[in-house]
């Protein structure tokens, strides 16, 4: 049985040790955003989408703007409130951008009104060509790196599904990525001569959380207090909560069954390594 043969068993009869859960009959478009969200394990059915995803409900780090400067707050509610048009990219490189950040950093667990704004940031970057002032050797400036990368990015789509990477499904889309981060790129030869494929895997998903986790609502979903000027920290030692953050809450949850991005492996196939005492909480 396939993982999504699999999935679609636990989603219409529930897990194999319990009474069978009656659900209401679903179109192609329902299943497949069922089959891309996270999974509570104990029954087998996909978490619905919240509007505040992670382990600390009810805290909002925009609560705290009262404590802000008057530069931070604006800095910051312009990151909920003033989305950047899209400018660098062409309607079909921004339509390109939007289907593989939704597979990079999916956000099927968020309602869609507080979804985070991923491509309109890294297009407003670009545009305004923020670099961050080193480049390796090897690698083009990054505005000429994106475009040979998405062009990169559809000729393994074409060599290995025959289509366009807008209009694969998940599951297929997941594959042409994981060329990249394998660093074997099977089609586009000249491009990945002149942009480093593994570089450029770094770059985008770099660019990506960068964009993330620098909204509040992301914020919100890790727990963080917003920035810490002009009012400072308290609680430096032991990872305390500060008196205005709030305490972890976890529940169980596991990724979708067709995920490829839960497998702990280094880019290019290189073994991870960690630094001492370097361990994730989230």
């Amino acid at each position: 049985m396939s993982l999504i043969t699999s999935f679609v068993d636990r989603l219409i009869n529930g897990p194999s040790s319990g009474a069978a859960i009656q659900l209401p009959e679903v179109n192609s478009q329902q299943l497949e955003e069922a089959q891309s969200r996270p999974i509570e394990p104990t029954t087998g059915q996909p978490l619905a989408p919240s509007a505040q995803p992670g382990y600390y409900p009810g805290f909002h780090t925009l609560d705290q703007q009262r404590f802000w400067d008057e530069a931070t707050r604006t800095l910051v509610l312009n990151r909920v409130e003033q989305v950047p048009p899209i400018r660098f990219f062409s309607p079909e490189e921004a339509s390109l951008m939007e289907a593989i950040v939704n597979r990079l950093l999916p956000q099927d667990d968020r309602q869609e009104a507080y979804r985070i704004p991923i491509v309109p940031q890294i297009d407003k970057k670009l545009y305004e060509n923020v670099i961050p002032g080193y480049r390796y050797e090897d690698m083009p400036p990054e505005q000429e790196a994106f475009r040979l990368g998405l062009e990169g990015i559809e000729a393994i789509a074409a060599h290995l599904c025959g289509r366009s990477f807008v209009d694969l499904g998940p599951a297929d889309q997941d594959r042409v990525l994981l060329a990249l981060h394998d660093g074997r790129p099977p089609a586009g030869e000249l491009i990945w001569k002149r942009l480093p494929v593994t570089h450029f895997w770094v770059q985008i998903l770099s660019d990506c959380c960068e964009a993330y986790y620098a909204h509040p609502y992301a914020w919100d979903e890790i727990g963080f207090g917003g920035p810490s000027y002009p009012r400072g920290y308290y609680r430096l030692q032991n990872g305390e909560p500060e008196p205005w953050e709030s305490e972890e809450k976890r529940y169980a949850w596991a990724p979708p069954p067709s995920c490829l991005s839960d497998r702990d492996e280094g880019v290019g196939r290189r073994e991870i390594s960690y630094m001492p005492g370097q361990a994730g909480t989230h």
